[in-house]
């Protein structure tokens, strides 16, 4: 799959994306950091808008955008995260090398994420505080496009 990606014969997923994040002992979000020698040349605390990566998962259509800056040099990242109506991801993700901690806070819309057994129904406003290491599944159940901010945490040495 990695090979079909790079030759740019095949779209990856977030779901793909997710088990080639836990496999490097990275977050998703680190995934679309700029590389290092981009930090090397234009390096600092802000993350300008235009600058910042955005990607949309051809499979459900949600699109990400990496808000924070990449060289910041802090363990935390946030994304902001457009959810379309009736979108559907699950992550099989399990126990993991570094622990990576997610609060997701609904700006705009309504979704329900099911981490592991337990089922969230969250709303504008609302905040969910959540570790990844069990199965997870985002849910958009509205005819309306759900907005979130996800703040992940995770150890130092989980962001290369």
């Amino acid at each position: 799959m990695i090979s079909l990606i790079e030759r740019g014969e095949s779209s990856a997923t977030a779901v793909v994306l997710e088990r080639l994040a836990t496999g490097l002992g990275v977050t998703l979000a680190a995934l679309f950091d700029a590389p290092a020698d981009a930090e090397a040349i234009a390096p600092g605390p802000v993350a300008r808008r235009d600058a910042q990566p955005v990607w949309r998962d051809p499979a459900s259509g949600y699109t990400r955008r990496n808000v924070s800056p990449p060289a910041a040099g802090q363990p935390m990242q946030i994304v902001e995260v457009h959810f379309p109506p009736r979108a559907r991801v699950s992550f099989e993700t399990g126990a993991r090398d570094v622990r990576v901690e997610q609060q997701i806070w609904v700006l705009d819309g309504s979704i329900d994420i099911t981490v592991g057994d337990e089922r969230h129904r969250l709303r504008t406003g609302d905040c969910l505080a959540m570790r990844l290491d069990r199965p997870t599944m985002f849910h958009n159940p509205t005819r309306k496009t759900a907005r979130y901010a996800v703040v992940i945490a995770a150890e130092p040495s989980a962001r290369r």
